[in-house]
């Protein structure tokens, strides 16, 4: 049974940008990729039946059911420049995203201790699933196309913006209610504090991960800068 400080822990859910994942991987490379690309992107996935329904959903985020194509594009690349965590927006992102790594433009960062530990706890049979805002296709390109590897077998679900706000605790209930698992038997780690605040909130165990360029945390917090420091044992 894994523990953490004592009590038991059914299962470790995991952030990606910051936490596993160097912040500038996503800043830096995927986020210009998918931006430069957006519009040809549309232009050809628009028609289908799956683009009409990302239009659509575009539509139903604006209120505006009479948007046209051309204005639903436009408000695609408003909320990417921006950075804004909306599931219309995640959606395309993670299939121009899903071309690059077919391509292979990129590979995912991970920082070498996430890496070490999500491998160890998945031998040691810990289930691990990521939350994320990312899309959940985007999630699983991720981790199957990383500078180590293809880790997504070490996963056994993810989450995205479809869950709820990663900022409202509601959602982490939900994750707990589908997980079948307690709040207090979930540990989840993140660089966010509003994230942390949410799960907290919601009964959860948290952990905030510091990594370079991330703000100080509140003393309340469990604070470490990197997932060796993590007080989780085995008994």
């Amino acid at each position: 049974m894994l523990l953490l400080e004592g009590r038991p822990i059914g299962a470790i859910v995991l952030d990606i940008e910051g936490t596993t994942t160097d912040i500038a991987f996503v800043k830096n490379t995927l986020f210009p990729y998918a931006e430069k690309r957006l519009e040809g992107f549309m232009a050809e996935f628009a028609p289908t039946a799956e683009g009409q329904a990302v239009l659509d959903q575009v539509r139903a985020e604006v209120g505006d059911p009479d948007l046209s194509q051309e204005a639903c594009v436009a408000q695609l690349l408003a909320w990417a420049k921006a950075d804004q965590k909306v599931t219309p927006l995640k959606a395309v992102q993670g299939l121009i995203w899903d071309e690059g790594y077919r391509d292979k433009a990129y590979y995912s960062h991970l920082y070498d201790d996430a890496a070490a530990y999500i491998q160890e706890w998945h031998r040691r049979e810990v289930p691990l699933y990521i939350y994320s805002s990312g899309s959940i296709a985007a999630q699983k390109l991720l981790f199957a196309h990383t500078i180590k590897g293809d880790l997504t077998p070490c996963f056994r679900g993810y989450f995205d913006t479809t869950t709820g706000s990663k900022l409202e605790a509601t959602s982490y209930q939900n994750i707990a209610e589908t997980l079948g698992i307690v709040a207090a038997e979930l540990l989840f780690l993140s660089d966010h504090p509003g994230e942390l605040a949410a799960a907290r909130q919601a009964g959860w165990q948290v952990c905030a991960v510091q990594r370079p360029g991330t703000p100080d945390f509140a003393e309340s917090l469990r604070v470490v800068t990197d997932f060796s420091q993590l007080p989780l044992t085995f008994s």
